[in-house]
């Protein structure tokens, strides 16, 4: 037994309990941020089904969680959203949709926050070194879950935005096949079609986020 102990890889255990919280945050918060966000402008659906809560037990779906840790690709449960409750219908649709890729953005920036402030005044021990590679760990992956989101396919939040700005016929139209946007996206995730891109921005955007506090 002490020789496995011994063996085991510990190391690896950690990152991938780094991981697996850092994906529960930042799709606990994007989801929470929806719902918070239909509720500001009016629709109440949300919270009578629970879902303003960040109790990551409420929005997790397990074979999205289990996608994203092993192909970087997932999802959580949608938050329900009825936009009969909005008074502009396709705005506060954009609005709420807008609200999960920026709460991702706000969340990295106040990891990055804390991190610095870790770099320059914690003592460097074992569990403050992993509570620090935690933080970045979470920064990257809840900028890769905005920028990801942004993308205009069907059912990404990106599409949501730039449906907004279609005549009323075609909007409507365009949300009723969104179910089959999934497909596409499946596809084009397993082909890895503009990865390489997505990889690029999420550098970039880490990169300017950290130079802001480093």
């Amino acid at each position: 037994m002490e020789t496995f102990l011994r063996q085991f890889d510990w190391e690896g255990l950690l990152s991938l309990l780094q991981r697996v919280l850092g994906v529960l945050l930042c799709l606990t918060v994007h989801e929470t941020c929806h719902g918070l966000a239909a509720y500001a402008l009016g629709d109440p659906t949300a919270k009578r089904m629970k879902r303003l809560s960040f109790n990551p037990l409420h929005h997790i779906d397990w074979l999205g969680l289990a996608s994203m840790l092993l192909c970087g690709f997932g999802w959580a449960k949608p938050v329900p959203v009825d936009m009969r409750y909005f008074k502009r219908p396709k705005t506060g649709m954009a609005v709420t949709a807008l609200a999960g890729p920026v709460s991702n953005f706000l969340l990295a920036l106040l990891l990055l926050f804390i991190a610095s402030l870790m770099a320059s005044f914690a003592p460097v021990t074992a569990v403050t070194v992993w509570i620090y590679m935690f933080l970045q760990t979470t920064a990257i992956l809840s900028i890769g879950l905005g920028l990801f989101n942004l993308v205009p396919i069907p059912p990404l939040d990106g599409s949501k935005v730039l449906f907004s700005l279609l005549p009323e016929r075609a909007y409507y139209t365009l949300m009723r096949y969104e179910r089959y946007g999934m497909v596409v996206l499946l596809l084009i995730v397993w082909l890895d079609v503009g990865g390489s891109y997505l990889s690029d921005a999420i550098y970039n955007v880490y990169q300017w986020m950290a130079g802001l506090f480093f």
